[in-house]
């Protein structure tokens, strides 16, 4: 059984905010004169007219070994950042306790504990310091960490002449190298090109594989299905789940399914939606061939889109796209597009159309859905998106495989393909290895 190394129990912290009231009328120097000694009292009595309490975490409880790999999710506000801040002895508690065993390096900004007058040579060493490591330590991985930021050139620059990416690596490359028990991260994949993107999830990768605890925050659930054995998820500030990352995955997703995508909840805003409004998305549903909604499928499944549009002006036809997005890079993986009519249609026209991706052999992962409605000949205003607003689609190894040479414990790469080797010529010990016969070439005479 692993050792502890953080445990949470009933961990809560409380803020005061500004109430909203409406817009208040000025009040001239005398006024607030006059009222002071008022609002100082009630101040005194925790009482005021102009604010409230906010509990960004309520009794959060749980308990990580040594060695797990601990993904937090949850959308924004839900306490993940506080969470952490707790964690990293930035933020008090209100109440609860946090007890950490070991040392602790964060990454929860971009440059935290770095002081924008100092070099980049200096805040290394300043960082190190911090986390309580020997200045004989530091120097060990210095030459690692400048080359993992790229930045040596300018190592010796006060890093307030940085551009934000160079900032964000060199961050990263400290919070990462310093070899800390315990690391955590926040959204470190919001930032940066693809390319540091992917450095960073193979650095987590290897602090992960060498026994330290790792607590990562990300919006991206296909990392955190990637790097996490263990998953949390947190809304409005309580445990909402708490167990393996494809069974909290599964919450998070169930709860995303729940926000229906019509007039009555917040996704038809306008301000989550890209077009002129000339056609909208009424409802879309993702369905088994049975008629049963679902977003988890197999590899070979097939997977059946069920889209309703309404037309709100005058429209030269409509044509539908359903694309699948990478979860990682957030590339379109592959799409389809299906004129529904090129009939002019008026307003108030409404229709259901169903599209089938049969066999899908698209390996394990999380697919973003994007969906597209627009005019049969596009048009740069009549359109509606949906883009990240229902759960993404799910494909699991548990379904029927194609081809023999596919890996199920490491599915790399999006498509699964045919191929087949054959052996150019026998080692020494051949014996040991399957015999291939070469063919005689036929020779026409």
């Amino acid at each position: 059984m692993s050792e502890t190394a953080i445990r949470v129990e009933g961990l809560a912290k409380c803020y005061l905010i500004a109430r909203a009231l409406g817009r208040q009328p000025y009040r001239t120097l005398q006024e607030e004169v006059i009222a002071l000694p008022k609002n100082l009292w009630k101040r005194a009595l925790g009482r005021s007219d102009s604010m409230e309490t906010f509990w960004a975490l309520e009794d959060v409880s749980f308990e990580v070994g040594e060695g797990e790999v601990v993904g937090i999710i949850g959308r924004n506000g839900a306490g993940k950042s506080t969470l952490l801040k707790i964690l990293s002895r930035i933020t008090q508690p209100t109440r609860g306790r946090a007890e950490i065993y070991g040392r602790i390096g964060a990454l929860l900004e971009v440059g935290t504990g770095f002081h924008p007058e100092l070099t980049g040579r200096e805040n290394i060493f300043l960082s190190g310091a911090i986390l309580g490591m020997r200045r004989s330590e530091i120097a060990r991985q210095f030459e690692a960490i400048v080359a993992f930021a790229e930045v040596d050139q300018f190592i010796d620059t006060p890093i307030k002449r940085y551009s934000s990416g160079m900032y964000t690596r060199l961050a990263f490359a400290v919070a990462a190298h310093l070899e800390p028990e315990i690391l955590l991260v926040d959204e470190v994949l919001a930032v940066g090109d693809a390319a540091f993107q992917k450095k960073c999830l193979g650095k987590m990768e290897d602090v992960a594989g060498q026994g330290r605890t790792v607590f990562f925050v990300s919006h991206n659930t296909q990392a955190v299905r990637q790097l996490c054995t263990r998953g949390i998820l947190l809304e409005h500030g309580r445990v909402a789940a708490d167990g393996s990352v494809d069974s909290t995955l599964a919450v998070y997703n169930q709860r995303l399914r729940d926000m229906r995508i019509d007039s009555e909840t917040g996704v038809n805003n306008p301000e989550n939606r890209r077009g002129s409004g000339a056609v909208r998305f009424s409802a879309v549903s993702v369905e088994d061939l049975d008629g049963a909604e679902r977003y988890t499928f197999g590899m070979g499944d097939t997977v059946r889109f069920r889209l309703s549009f309404t037309v709100n002006a005058p429209m030269r036809g409509v044509a539908i796209v359903v694309a699948l997005r990478s979860g990682m890079s957030r590339e379109i993986v592959t799409s389809v597009r299906h004129v529904v009519t090129e009939k002019q249609l008026h307003p108030g026209t409404s229709s259901t159309v169903v599209i089938d991706l049969p066999d899908i052999y698209i390996r394990p992962g999380e697919y973003p859905l994007y969906l597209h409605v627009s005019e049969a000949n596009p048009s740069p205003k009549n359109y509606d998106v949906l883009d990240d607003l229902t759960p993404p689609l799910v494909i699991t190894p548990h379904g029927r495989v194609l081809h023999d040479n596919f890996d199920p414990a490491r599915p790399l790469g999006v498509f699964s393909l045919p191929s087949r080797m054959t052996m150019a010529d026998q080692p020494a010990d051949e014996d040991d290895l399957p015999r291939i016969v070469p063919r005689r070439p036929h020779i026409v005479r």
